[in-house]
């Protein structure tokens, strides 16, 4: 089956069974996901992919559904939004020939773009230091120039955010509601950085496979999310140090580099390890296995930037520094590098069409059949 006809197969299972909830309408309450449901009558592939990116995969609507498997009807919300999803991130991909890396980006790829990144890494670092050497070394700069880095990770990072902005922008277009307010900017944001729906809509957290509330995932996101962007902060004030402050690399523990740096990989560990034990208890009837090679990878590839640039920091000014050097900094332009074809782009997509939602509640209320 080609992929066009696998993308047309599954718009046309999700567009059924959106069908199917919004004449029960039982779950309105549930998430964004429904009351922009019953603001339409069709279900066409844009509006489609709107409504998969408003999901949040907390598997309340799946749980609480009378037409759920062993009935006849089949549906299955949270696995068939999932489905659409990983379609349009290759849909939407740019540029528009790597969209099949998000098919292939895998546990196995994942590590081995770590790994290999790392070890061409330690082949140039060797030219300077010795890699596996007995010496002490404090000063990073004296394993890789400055302005080498810079040159090699600065565009690596544009490429990433362009790549992004172009796949939101394509998203964006599909299904124009009118210009973004104040207002619905806010909310949009208040939303996607509290994670308002993995509360189940009901404030109780994300369904385990034993059918338990929890709000396990709902916190270990939070430290991801948070713990990346303290490491962001701590890049941000070394930067200003460096250019501003003439105020080079390293740092003692005190300052705010370390500081932020620190917290931030504590808490980036501390989440990835506990989304990797929990993806184990998660009701898998409502996952699509296709994605979980792509989720996994992704979330490995986090943990070993976070750890390896913890260890980095307590190695300082050990024999261990040049090797843990080249594997931080080869799993972070691995992680770059697969940002745009990784599971990073799907908090990107859910930010866009929340704030599409916050836009569209805003606007009267007219009921139209596709086409008119």
């Amino acid at each position: 089956m080609t992929v066009v006809l696998q993308s047309l197969v599954v718009q046309a299972e999700a567009a059924r069974v959106l069908q199917i909830c919004n004449a029960c309408r039982y779950c309105e309450g549930f998430c964004a996901v429904f009351p922009a449901m019953t603001r339409r009558l069709e279900f066409d592939a844009p509006t489609v992919h709107y409504l998969s990116h408003l999901c949040h995969h907390c598997g309340a609507c799946l749980h609480a559904c009378q037409y759920a498997d062993p009935h006849e009807f089949q549906v299955n919300v949270p696995r068939v939004l999932a489905q659409v999803r990983g379609k349009t991130y290759i849909d939407m991909a740019w540029p528009s020939a790597l969209g099949s890396l998000y098919a292939r980006n895998g546990l196995t790829l994942s590590v081995a773009l770590c790994l290999g990144f790392a070890l061409f890494l330690m082949i140039a670092a060797s030219r300077n230091v010795s890699v596996w050497g007995s010496q002490p070394v404090d000063n990073f700069y004296a394993i890789f120039p400055h302005q080498l880095m810079v040159a090699i990770f600065l565009p690596t990072l544009a490429f990433a955010v362009i790549a992004l902005t172009m796949g939101v922008r394509r998203f964006w277009a599909e299904t124009p509601l009118g210009p973004a307010t104040a207002p619905a900017m806010t909310e949009a944001a208040a939303h996607a950085l509290s994670l308002k729906y993995l509360d189940g809509g009901h404030g109780e957290g994300c369904h385990n496979e034993d059918d338990r509330w929890t709000h396990q995932r709902r916190r270990l996101h939070h430290l991801v999310f948070w713990g990346f962007m303290l490491c962001l902060a701590s890049t941000s004030v070394a930067t200003v140090y460096h250019y501003v402050l003439s105020w080079p690399a390293p740092y003692d523990w005190s300052t705010a580099p370390k500081v932020l740096g620190g917290l931030g990989g504590v808490a980036m560990v501390v989440g990835c390890t506990g989304l990797l034990w929990i993806r184990r208890r998660r009701d898998r009837a409502m996952s699509d296995p296709k994605q979980s090679p792509m989720d996994v990878g992704f979330v490995v590839v986090l943990l070993i930037v976070a750890a390896s640039g913890m260890a980095l920091a307590l190695a300082k000014g050990t024999a261990a520094v040049p090797a843990l050097l080249c594997l931080h900094l080869g799993s972070v332009l691995a992680f770059m590098l697969t940002m745009p074809y990784s599971k990073f782009a799907h908090g990107v997509f859910r930010s866009a069409a929340l704030l599409k939602w916050a836009i569209e509640r805003r606007q009267p209320l007219s009921l139209k059949a596709v086409g008119d």
